[in-house]
């Protein structure tokens, strides 16, 4: 055990069944393999970003918190946190006890001072957030909150952490849908999915998040988790189109059926797993963000059926859409392994080679079922 509520770890015993019998050899050459990492139920947490969602995972930890460290970078917003306790930017309605937060514009400060990190900034600005670390991730747990791709890169979050900052896949958790930061903050009830490569470490980090409006549910689907959270964004892009086009519900159900169906096809593709689709953390949220008036995918795809450039449509949104990077980097990823996709075809030929929308998705209706 470490100190200032830091992580535990256990020793896995020569009884294991997963030790071979020549038990002494393995653990000499294997001993850091074999140390099976468990969170401390008293691990300090902090916050990286300061948009909607990191907002959100504030108000969230500070249920049961007595102090969360929260790095954000904008000047304005650490004031405006300072001075009554609200973010001036996102979720204004929001108010948060300003004294029990630890406010940074410091991320070496932040991650320093804390056992649990939960990264909540997009996918495309992760690189930059990060880029002044110069504290070590040793002993930390870094949480994923973030329902995006490294862009130009083709690999998740996970993926990048362990790929690029040497944590290894059991020291990473994913916090994931149904769930929009907006209904949080009205404090409607919410299912988190908390995902870790072992599934108590999962159960203690839900316990963190837990509270009369957050219910957890658990997963140890590392790869599945976040791969659906990147392809429903493309999908909500595609509901967003068709209601720009004018399309109605039934043909959106439809569509959205399919993207069903098209998620299940490249996970079990690309890894198979034994995973129920129709969990709420793979067809619940790809529900949410296809249906719900909160979902900037969806709004981002609307504005492009209405006739916005993709150019026009980020100016005006003041909120990254994740689905646009993830259209890219999936379509990239896909050509290792030609899965049929025709919807996230469609969205990726409308986004970046200027297809016509109305026409795309007249010839996309005779590859639906």
């Amino acid at each position: 055990m470490f100190g200032n509520g830091g992580p535990q770890r256990t020793e896995i015993t020569r009884n294991d069944p997963s030790i071979p019998k020549n038990w002494y050899l393995y653990f000499s050459k294997h001993r850091k393999r074999v140390m099976k990492y468990q969170i401390n139920p008293a691990a300090r947490c902090a916050v990286i970003g300061a948009g909607s969602w990191a907002t959100a995972i504030v108000k969230i930890l500070l249920e049961n918190e007595k102090r969360v460290g929260w790095y954000i970078r904008e000047p304005e917003i650490r004031e405006s946190i300072a001075a009554n306790g609200t973010n001036a930017r996102y979720l204004q309605d929001v108010h948060l006890d300003a004294s029990r937060l630890a406010v940074s514009g410091d991320v070496n400060e932040v991650i320093a001072n804390a056992d649990i990190i939960v990264l909540a900034v997009p996918s495309a600005y992760i690189k930059t957030t990060l880029e002044p670390l110069t504290v070590s991730l040793e002993d930390k747990f870094i949480v994923s909150a973030i329902k995006g791709i490294i862009a130009g890169e083709y690999i998740t979050i996970a993926e990048f952490l362990n790929q690029d900052y040497g944590v290894p896949f059991d020291r990473i958790g994913i916090v994931s849908g149904p769930s929009h930061a907006e209904e949080v903050a009205m404090e409607r009830l919410t299912f988190l999915t908390m995902v870790c490569k072992d599934l108590e470490n999962a159960r203690i980090l839900g316990e963190k998040f837990r509270s009369r409006y957050i219910h957890p549910v658990y997963s140890t689907d590392i790869y599945g988790v976040e791969y659906g959270a990147v392809l429903k964004n493309i999908y909500a892009l595609a509901v967003g189109i068709c209601n720009g086009l004018g399309y109605g519900d039934n043909f959106i159900a439809v569509l959205i059926a399919n993207s069903a169906m098209e998620m299940d096809r490249f996970m079990e593709r690309t890894y198979p797993a034994p995973r129920d689709f129709n969990a709420s953390v793979y067809l619940g949220d790809l529900l949410v963000t296809c249906y719900s008036k909160f979902s900037r995918n969806r709004t981002f795809g609307t504005m492009i059926g209405k006739g916005y450039s993709v150019k026009n449509t980020m100016i005006e949104m003041t909120m990254v859409a994740e689905g646009y990077y993830s259209s890219a980097c999936i379509n990239q990823i896909n050509k290792r392994f030609d899965i049929r996709m025709p919807i996230a075809d469609a969205v990726y030929r409308i986004l970046y080679e200027k297809a016509p929308a109305a026409a795309t998705f007249r010839r996309l209706t005779d590859e639906l079922v």
